[in-house]
């Protein structure tokens, strides 16, 4: 009988966990594929229960959500200098990732979750974001389908 109880409870909690989840590398880099200061890649495809992870490969790089371009519910994280910050991400929608030193130069990212369309996509096109950053900013949103 214990070892019913004990199969059934190993069968529920393997069924709670997302089949498919998995990791997504993205590289934080001084110099990249797109220019100076970049996340590559910088418009990321995930579902729910994937987890990326943000790798700094030169000093003085962070990463962390943007507020204003969360979805509903979901609360802003950030990770500290130099070290790697990991943003498992649970519901639906864009996330928006920036470097906190490297914002205005450019340094932002999209995480989009889900199969699309994004209920928040519009709200994240209308969020104000500065100089060059708003042009790299827009061409990832441009992605998210």
């Amino acid at each position: 009988m214990k070892l019913i109880i004990a199969s059934l409870a190993a069968t529920v909690v393997f069924a709670a966990a997302p089949a498919s989840a998995k990791d997504v590398t993205v590289h934080m880099k001084t110099s990249g594929q797109g220019g100076m200061m970049v996340f590559e890649p910088s418009f990321i495809k995930a579902q729910p229960g994937d987890v990326i992870h943000f790798v700094p490969t030169n000093p003085s790089h962070n990463a962390e959500t943007i507020p204003t371009m969360l979805p509903d519910g979901v609360a802003p994280s950030s990770g500290l200098m130099n070290k790697e910050f990991v943003l498992p991400v649970t519901k639906p929608g864009i996330y928006g990732i920036k470097c906190k030193p490297h914002y205005a130069m450019g340094m932002v990212a999209v995480v989009q979750v889900g199969n699309g369309p994004s209920a928040n996509l519009a709200a994240a096109k209308a969020v104000k974001v500065p100089g060059l950053a708003g042009k790299r900013m827009a061409a990832a949103l441009a992605q998210a389908k």
